[in-house]
């Protein structure tokens, strides 16, 4: 199984801030001369006017509204009745103010303090603090942006020099400012990223689907913010490396423990959350369970999915495990989620090493790539990566390079324009065991996705010719579409089955590269659902399918010529104990030693080929074997 050109997808909730509408906000122009005052006094100034009506120039003229009016002699009349003569006192319109001081102000202007103090255009508060109310609204309930203004007389309370959010002292009209979002709320505006996280655990576990696909596939359509998308990736992740872990200390507190599918992928997202994620409330990973369980229908079993995660709040450090020394596979396989089989046989072949084996995992792994060498060189590739902001170092290999903390590099103009590659330095090295030369024949017989193929092209500086056969169309076309990106004139991609005998290829290929279909186990750190899609029985159908294909191809091989065998898999059948057949089957072949641009700190475990262990080497799980077909 190839591993190759594969995107990180994340290890990817905008702080919104929390900023109300500014209380008792001016819809109207301000600062317009001789304007009225709402709930305040008019200006002072001798003039005799009626309500309504034009108004003319200052000069003591008396105006009407409907019918003449007596001039003005000191008694001042209300808007609908009368109102006692002015003596001095100012009174508001819902309470009392201090007397006119002579002082003229329009609305949406600064309002002086009264005796040094500031007060509210509303009720008898003080602003004693010089802090707007942290309540708007008429009676100082909460108004909702864009609800209706309250009518007139119901207007909040405003501080004085304030600035209004619509209408400014100079009669212009601004618009309304977009209100701020919200502050995010862990329990609820996280949601969307676990409603994405649970869509990928049910493809998985429901449908059989490979959670990197489904994964990336979900995380390009979405409009996720990268905090969120980050989230939705570790929550999948997680939830599936653990899933055995998580379905026993589910088991443990429920009555019937053979539930829905759909209700179970909700509990082990949401005891994911609780068990594993120390970041993240446990009131959110039940609140937010329980939503997911109603937008799936299953409103009825919503009190069930709150009262097993709520006991698993407290119950947590109660739960018994199995005991390693009376049911040690039992327990490594609930420790590891690994299942049983899957546990003895690891066992089997690698003893005291299989636990750590099991166990390993990187938190922060890094992705490698390498450059075009058909574009750029070491220097000139170092000196590329120094324009980039991603956190970088140099790998095991001398033209690969670990990058972290980088987001959707797929995406990255230099990939895109075939600068560089996306490939593990286990691949890569699978490659420098085939040892390419400038014009060989070479045959990738099972090529998928290509990036093996596309590499040894490379190295043979666009001479020579490389068959990338592919037994599936689709897949065949992402080997042609790798090799448009890079550039490459000397790969042809080929949907072909390498099952069937080609006697007119035979002793043609001076290197037969046979990176045969396998378990995928040398990369269960990484893609975790793959220890739950194998199975004891099909594993031992792809050894079966490996030896056929290994017989299949090795005719090809001219005399001399190099016949590699790889996998990304961790168990001897598949590996070492296949090499080992194969050489007994076809004494033509011979064992060949791997090449010295393999590091020596890998090399030195090399037997019957080269098996890499991540817990051991910090690379991918994989194996490679290099034969050469006797001359004579």
């Amino acid at each position: 199984m190839s591993d190759e050109n594969r995107q990180g997808s994340g290890n990817f909730r905008a702080n919104n801030g929390g900023q109300k509408r500014p209380a008792g906000g001016n819809r109207m122009s301000g600062n317009r001369t001789g304007g009225k005052n709402f709930g305040g006094k008019k200006p002072f100034s001798g003039e005799k006017r009626s309500f309504g009506g034009s108004k003319p120039a200052f000069g003591g003229e008396k105006r009407s509204f409907g019918g003449d009016k007596p001039a003005y002699n000191g008694e001042k009349r209300s808007f609908g009745g009368n109102k006692p003569a002015y003596h001095g006192e100012k009174r508001s319109f819902g309470g009392d103010k201090p007397a006119y001081n002579g002082e003229k102000r329009a609305f949406g202007g600064d309002k002086p303090a009264y005796n040094g103090e500031k007060r509210a255009f509303r009720g008898d508060k003080h602003n004693d603090v010089d802090k707007r109310p942290t309540k708007s609204g008429f009676g100082g309930e909460k108004r909702p942006y864009g609800d209706k203004k309250p009518p007139f007389g119901g207007k909040p309370g405003f501080r004085s020099g304030e600035k209004r959010p619509y209408g400014g002292g100079n009669g212009e009209r601004r618009p309304y400012p977009a209100k701020p979002a919200a502050p995010k709320v862990e329990g609820s505006d996280g949601l969307p990223a676990r409603r994405l996280a649970l869509e990928v655990i049910r493809a998985v576990t429901e449908n059989d689907a490979y959670a990197s696909l489904v994964l990336d596939e979900k995380l390009n359509k979405c409009t996720l913010p990268l905090v969120d998308r980050r989230l939705a990736a570790r929550l999948v992740y997680d939830t599936l490396e653990h899933l055995l872990t998580l379905d026993y200390a589910l088991n443990s507190l429920m009555a019937k423990p053979d539930t829905d599918i759909k209700l179970r992928n909700v509990l082990r997202l949401g005891a994911c959350q609780i068990l594993l994620e120390d970041r993240i409330p446990e009131s959110a990973a039940c609140n937010t369970s329980v939503a997911l369980c109603k937008e799936l229908g299953m409103e009825g079993l919503a009190g069930v999915c709150n009262g097993i995660l709520r006991n698993l709040v407290r119950q947590k450090d109660e739960i018994k495990y199995p005991d390693m020394e009376t049911e040690p596979v039992k327990a490594l396989s609930i420790r590891y989620s690994v299942p049983e089989w899957l546990v003895e046989r690891l066992l089997a072949d690698w003893g005291e090493d299989a636990e750590k084996l099991m166990g390993f995992h990187q938190p922060n792994a890094a992705i490698t790539i390498r450059p075009n060498l058909m574009k750029m060189d070491e220097a000139a590739f170092e000196q590329f990566l120094g324009s980039k902001v991603w956190e970088k170092e140099k790998g095991m290999l001398p033209f690969s390079w670990r990058i972290r903390n980088m987001a959707e590099i797929a995406h990255d103009a230099g990939f895109v324009g075939g600068k560089f590659s996306i490939q593990s330095e286990s691949s890569m090295m699978v490659c420098l065991a085939a040892a390419p030369k400038n014009g060989m024949q070479i045959l990738d017989a099972c090529a998928a996705p290509g990036g093996k193929s596309c590499l040894m092209a490379e190295m043979m500086q666009g001479t020579g010719r490389v068959q990338a056969w592919e037994l599936h169309p689709h897949r065949a076309d992402l080997i042609a579409a790798q090799v448009q990106r890079l550039g490459l004139e000397n790969v042809r991609p080929m949907t072909r089955d390498a099952l069937k005998r080609r006697e007119e290829l035979d002793g043609t290929m001076d290197i037969v590269l046979l990176d045969a279909p396998c378990s995928g186990l040398g990369v269960m750190s990484e893609k975790p659902d793959v220890k739950y899609r194998v199975t004891a029985q099909s594993v031992d159908e792809l050894v079966q399918l490996q030896s056929n294909l290994l017989d299949a191809v090795c005719p090809y091989v001219k005399k001399g010529g190099t016949l590699v065998y790889s996998t990304c898999s961790v168990l001897k059948d598949e590996n070492v104990r296949q090499a080992e057949k194969f050489l007994a089957r076809h004494p033509e072949f011979e064992l060949l030693p791997l090449p010295e641009t393999i590091p020596a700190s890998v090399r030195q475990y090399e037997t019957t080929g080269l098996q890499l262990l991540p817990q051991r080497d910090g690379i991918e799980g994989f194996y490679m074997c290099r034969m050469r077909r006797k001359k004579a």
